[in-house]
């Protein structure tokens, strides 16, 4: 996996002490996701960072003539989180806002395998991915309360086997392919397709949460504040 875009350097989650975590202001800090997708919400959960505002966006999601994946990638991510950062919605929420914008595309070569709904492309995606190895971009925007952009951009390379007939078609009547990049869901039956994978499987699911994580440590966000604890036992009398 490589990772590009804006390096920031800042606090990360190894170098924070327990007395800087309680001294920073988990109350007025608000983690917003720009999204509707439910595995990123469930990715953000998984580590302890559940957002406390869900604001989805709609924005045209064509790729420009001649755009790389990249670049498209990038784009999308970055125009997502204008769209979001101008809604009422959002303007109004009080505190310290974090808000946080994804996109993710499956590229073989130059070409973009978008979101599908189309049981023929879904299948032509099926066949030009079998056998072969793609790259599955996944970018991050964040921005910070003090109107800082930070970005992120992960690229994931997949190898899939060589698909049946048998197995294509079983997959397409499944229907899990529907809406997702690439007619495929990593963390669903097409599982049983991957040979290889070298990068990061969270991105492939939607959204790198290592990344994701040192970014918003690295901002100020209190992320082991965030995390759930046990509460200890009354003591025995």
């Amino acid at each position: 996996m490589s990772d590009g875009g804006q390096q920031e350097r800042g606090v990360t989650p190894e170098e924070v002490t327990a007395e800087q975590e309680s001294a920073m202001s988990d109350t007025q800090a608000v983690l917003i996701l720009a999204s509707a997708s439910p595995r990123r919400l469930a990715l953000l959960e998984q580590v302890g960072l559940p957002p406390d505002v869900l604001c989805p966006v709609d924005i045209d999601e064509t790729p420009r003539r001649r755009e790389t994946p990249r670049d498209y990638v990038r784009r999308m991510a970055f125009e997502k989180l204008e769209a979001a950062k101008t809604m009422p919605q959002v303007k109004e929420i009080p505190g310290q806002r974090y808000l946080l914008t994804a996109d993710t595309v499956v590229a073989v070569g130059r070409r973009i395998l978008g979101k599908t709904d189309d049981v023929e492309q879904a299948r032509d995606y099926l066949k030009l991915l079998s056998g072969r190895s793609h790259r599955v971009l996944t970018a991050v925007c964040l921005l910070t309360p003090e109107g800082r952009l930070r970005s992120r951009l992960v690229d994931t390379k997949v190898r899939f086997k060589r698909l049946s007939r048998a197995e294509m078609e079983a997959y397409l009547q499944s229907d899990e392919w529907r809406g997702k990049a690439g007619a495929y869901a990593i963390q669903g039956l097409a599982a049983a397709f991957v040979r290889h994978l070298n990068g990061s499987y969270a991105s492939v699911v939607g959204l790198p949460v290592h990344e994701v994580v040192q970014m918003l440590a690295g901002n100020g966000f209190p992320v082991l504040a965030r995390w759930p604890r046990k509460t200890p036992p009354p003591p025995m009398l």
